[in-house]
């Protein structure tokens, strides 16, 4: 029975593929893949990266974010704090680039297995199917379904306040079971440029939707936009 549901989440995914067009509110120039192919970052203690979050339609910057490499061992610990210095949950990593606590939902999510974080061929062109459980800070009694198709869509040239970098575009398209049992159907839809010499991402943006319980049409969630102010 799993595997039906999980391969009805997959082929709904697919279905995503071709039908969801881009979200296009960032834009970077097309460029060459780098020849030969560059390494990530590895990870170091006081490794930190700032961001900005605005919501794409009306331009509110929605809050400012530092993220900082605060520990590594069996796993790479990322200390997070808002613009006033408040401390918010960390993300984890386990390993570098594979992550296990995500703190970028509204609620705190475990992967129960880690994922990856961007893909594992730089190459350009390159795609994979995940599947995974995640329970949520609070309940860890209950684990729900998460498929995610990662897809690489080649390297681009793209500017943003921290400057101009060379970084891989990919797309994640996810559908996921909500813990909310009003809420069915559940979708989100990222476009990333990671840049693997910071070890990061530079822009981000996102957006989803949900089946509300008794009603015909999706509830859609804010698009938002993370933008790098500055990194070291």
């Amino acid at each position: 029975m799993r595997l039906i549901r999980n391969l009805s989440a997959i082929s709904l995914i697919l279905l995503l593929t071709a039908c969801w067009t881009p979200l296009g509110y960032e834009s970077g120039k097309s460029i060459s893949t780098p020849n030969p192919l560059p390494t990530v970052r590895a990870p170091q203690v006081g490794q930190e990266w700032v961001y900005s979050k605005k919501d794409v339609f009306d331009s509110k910057e929605l809050a400012v974010i530092t993220e900082r490499v605060s520990r590594i061992g069996s796993s790479i610990v990322l200390s997070r704090t808002d613009a006033n210095g408040y401390q918010l949950p960390s993300e984890i990593q386990d390993p570098w680039g594979m992550i296990s606590t995500d703190p970028h939902w509204s609620k705190l999510i475990t992967y129960n297995p880690a994922i990856p974080l961007w893909p594992q061929n730089l190459s350009g062109g390159w795609s994979k199917q995940i599947s995974t459980q995640y329970t949520v800070a609070g309940y860890p009694g209950n684990a729900y379904q998460w498929n995610l198709l990662m897809n690489s869509m080649g390297w681009e040239s793209i500017t943003v306040p921290a400057g101009t970098f060379n970084a891989l575009k990919y797309e994640n398209l996810i559908h996921f079971d909500s813990p909310d049992p009003g809420k069915s159907d559940c979708t989100r839809k990222e476009t990333i440029w990671f840049v693997p010499q910071i070890g990061h991402w530079v822009a981000r943006e996102s957006t989803g939707s949900c089946i509300l319980e008794g009603e015909n049409n999706s509830l859609r969630g804010n698009t938002t936009q993370w933008q790098l102010q500055s990194y070291k």
